[in-house]
């Protein structure tokens, strides 16, 4: 609903430094270079993980996409944080 009110606004409203972060990774892989440092940019990202595919004609992301886009990102988030770890 912010993204509605406010596209332009700041990530660190509602994502964390660790979901920006993550994000930006994600992008710099696929594209070479980070999303603007705009929330919508930031939504559209997440969403495009859950399946949108971010057409030109393409209407906004349903919650649906988003859900899923937002799991996949919590999914790879989690792997980050194992992976860090050392056992004993």
């Amino acid at each position: 609903m912010i993204n509605r009110t406010a596209p332009t606004a700041s990530p660190d409203i509602v994502l964390t430094k660790d979901d920006i972060d993550l994000i930006d990774r994600i992008v710099i892989q696929r594209t070479g270079q980070p999303p603007p440092r705009k929330l919508s940019s930031y939504l559209t990202q997440i969403a495009r993980l859950g399946g949108y595919l971010a057409r030109e004609r393409d209407p906004p992301p349903e919650n649906t996409v988003i859900w899923r886009g937002w799991s996949r990102l919590m999914d790879m988030k989690l792997g980050i944080d194992l992976a860090g770890r050392t056992c004993g």
